[in-house]
């Protein structure tokens, strides 16, 4: 297979590699993306995983909430002068209200009547790109909700009130102090923002994903010319290490280190004054996996083409 220079730009800037690493590992894979990521990790050459991506849209991500319930919409600008304008700033805040009478689903919200215009939300962001004269589109949105309990949230970066480059809703289920039961949502949004969990237990995350550490782990401990017997406990010990760290209630508590999330929660019952569960989370980070493409990168390619 031929391996274009597009081919090793992409993954060089998946993976941050070299660009000759780039290359060979491409070839090595026939081509093969996902292999070649893999590839460059097994090698020690690129710790990149599937989570890794550039977030390069513009825009803002709002939030919505209300006691046992709470919404997060991305709204997409072209440009971050557009994503400080007051105008755009009301837009994806009346956006997150609206949606928050909605099922949370991007259709639902767009389908939504937007009150200040008396119009649906998607014709009401069509008429702000005639007025601000940029294309602007709702890509995504999320709802959480819980019967008994809170959906605590938490924007990073805020340039206004709910509003911000990242934006993370925790739903806890609890029959106890709801002002207390928020606080320590609000604790975890704050850890979820920080460190992007994969999953809520390690029994959530994808086998897919569990099967492909798996085998880079592998390829790594092979590397190192040991047994096969010593390989598999080292794999197991990777594993179990894995699964904390990505897996939100086994991962080290960023506002307290000697604890897990979970062990967090469970002393905050004192306080709260029932059993509390954390039934879900959700993460938007503005523009995560929209790339921008660069120009100033064509002498590296053409170098690469060449060899």
């Amino acid at each position: 297979m031929t391996i274009s220079a597009a081919m090793v730009k992409d993954l060089r800037e998946k993976t941050g590699a070299g660009m000759m690493d780039c290359k060979k590992a491409l070839s090595e894979t026939d081509g093969d993306m996902e292999a070649a990521i893999d590839w460059l990790r097994a090698k020690g050459i690129s710790k990149a995983d599937k989570k890794s991506g550039r977030t390069a849209a513009e825009g803002l991500i709002g939030i919505a909430g209300k006691g046992p319930k709470a919404i997060v919409v991305e709204v997409n600008s072209e440009t971050d002068f557009v994503a400080r304008n007051d105008t755009f700033q009301k837009l994806v805040e009346g956006i997150a209200e609206v949606g928050l009478g909605t099922d949370g689903s991007v259709e639902a919200v767009s389908a939504a009547t937007y009150p200040a215009t008396g119009k649906s939300v998607a014709d009401t962001i069509r008429d702000a790109i005639a007025t601000i004269g940029e294309n602007m589109n709702l890509r995504r949105s999320a709802m959480l909700s819980v019967d008994n309990g809170v959906v605590a949230t938490y924007v990073h970066n805020a340039v206004g009130e709910n509003l911000g480059k990242l934006g993370v809703l925790v739903a806890l289920k609890s029959t106890g102090n709801a002002e207390a039961l928020n606080a320590i949502g609000r604790q975890i949004a704050m850890h979820v923002a920080a460190t992007n969990p994969l999953s809520l237990t390690k029994d959530d995350v994808d086998p897919a994903v569990a099967d492909r550490e798996r085998k880079v782990f592998s390829e790594q401990a092979r590397e190192s010319g040991k047994p096969e017997n010593i390989i598999e406990k080292m794999v197991e010990g990777r594993m179990r290490k894995f699964y904390e760290e990505v897996a939100l209630l086994s991962q080290a508590f960023v506002i307290n280190p000697d604890v897990t999330v979970g062990e967090a929660l469970k002393a905050a019952e004192a306080e709260i004054g029932a059993p509390a569960e954390v039934t879900g989370f959700v993460r938007f980070q503005l523009g995560e996996g929209v790339e921008r493409e660069h120009s100033d990168f064509a002498a590296e390619v053409a170098a690469v083409a060449k060899g």
